[in-house]
């Protein structure tokens, strides 16, 4: 930590300045993406429109969907895209308060919850998508033929993009309470059964009301939350190994 602090006033100063260039940055990106906002688009409705019968098409039934959605869609590709800088300069303000082993064990955590959201979106496009969406186009009545909105299936994914992304957080959530010292690997151990139920529980709150994509989330959440317990075992403090002992 620094020996002098900042007065108030100066770092309000370096917090807008932080935040200018972050929204700075995000709409650079913008700009340089909104050219492929229909290519964008079409990307992330790949995997329904892999399962929609030949004479089938998106539709749109609002008159400003064409342009709005993948407006929409394209600037929260921005903002993903920018994660990385965007917590380099969340970094760059927390940096100077905390100390040396606090910088050696942040750092690595802020570059594994960037890692794992990704992850997080990766796994939902390309192993969730087409498992939903192979089923529910399947098991449609017989006649009805499926032509989903443009912008309702955006509302749907970019639910699950953010539902995934921070399911993927939990190792990082896990390990984090563990070397603070609210918690212990062995305690948490002792509640997995709770743990399993809550997750099941949470799954159905952020996906749609349907088993498959709940199961899916659910599934890779308990998983990450035993990969937390096995990292935080590692950096446990010895007392609170003791304590339970």
């Amino acid at each position: 930590m620094t020996d002098q602090p900042l007065p108030l006033v100066q770092h309000l100063i370096e917090l807008r300045d932080r935040l200018l260039r972050m929204i700075l940055a995000v709409l650079i990106i913008f700009c340089g993406l909104f050219y492929f906002a229909n290519d964008i688009y079409s990307f992330v409705a790949a995997p329904l429109q892999k399962f929609l019968p030949p004479n089938a098409s998106m539709i749109a039934t609002d008159v400003t969907s064409p342009f709005f959605t993948p407006f929409k869609l394209t600037l929260f590709a921005s903002v993903v895209v920018a994660i990385p800088y965007l917590l380099y300069q969340l970094w760059g303000f927390i940096a100077p308060a905390l100390y040396k082993h606090e910088k050696r064990f942040a750092f690595p955590l802020l570059c594994s919850s960037v890692a794992l959201f990704y992850g997080g979106m990766a796994f939902a496009y390309f192993i969730v998508f087409p498992l939903v969406f192979g089923f529910f186009t399947s098991v449609g009545p017989e006649g009805v033929t499926v032509m989903t909105d443009i912008s309702l299936y955006l509302n749907f994914v970019l639910k699950l993009f953010f539902a995934f992304g921070l399911a993927f957080q939990i190792p990082v959530a896990t390990v984090l309470m563990i070397a603070m010292g609210l918690t212990t690997s062995a305690s948490l151990a002792n509640k997995r059964p709770y743990i399993v139920v809550g997750c099941f529980v949470i799954g159905m709150l952020l996906t749609p009301p349907d088993i498959i994509s709940q199961s899916l989330l659910a599934l890779p959440m308990w998983l990450l939350f035993e990969t937390g317990v096995l990292v935080g075992r590692l950096v446990e403090k010895p007392d609170n190994k003791d304590a339970t002992s």
